[in-house]
């Protein structure tokens, strides 16, 4: 049986799962939730770093993105922190919607599927 590796799980969810060399994160939010989108998406985005990090990759090897906006007139700001995230040519597939979130100050939230 091929092992599961689950980073930090609690009774409702991981930061992150490991399975046969893909990596699927938790929807990452800002820690400091008085942030403006510019601030949220940096925060997001350092902490999608450190969950890849801690799982042997990084995002030139993400897959899929699924990014949650409070408010989709948001998506050109969180564009370019996502851009100048991804290195050129290295995109991945990817949906960004706006949605009610679980608390009205999050205004960003990004999970994602990756490879090692």
């Amino acid at each position: 049986m091929s092992r599961i590796i689950r980073t930090e799980p609690n009774a409702i969810l991981s930061k992150a799962v490991e399975y046969h060399g893909f990596i699927f994160t938790q929807g990452v939010v800002a820690k400091d939730l008085s942030q403006d989108i510019n601030g949220q998406t940096k925060d997001v985005l350092a902490q999608l770093d450190a969950i890849l990090e801690e799982h042997g990759t990084d995002n030139t090897r993400i897959l899929q993105a699924q990014i949650w906006l409070k408010d989709i007139a948001d998506r050109d700001a969180l564009n370019t922190h996502w851009s100048a995230w991804l290195q050129e040519g290295l995109a991945p597939a990817r949906a960004c919607v706006q949605a009610v979130m679980a608390d009205p100050r999050i205004l960003v939230e990004i999970m994602l599927t990756t490879t090692k």
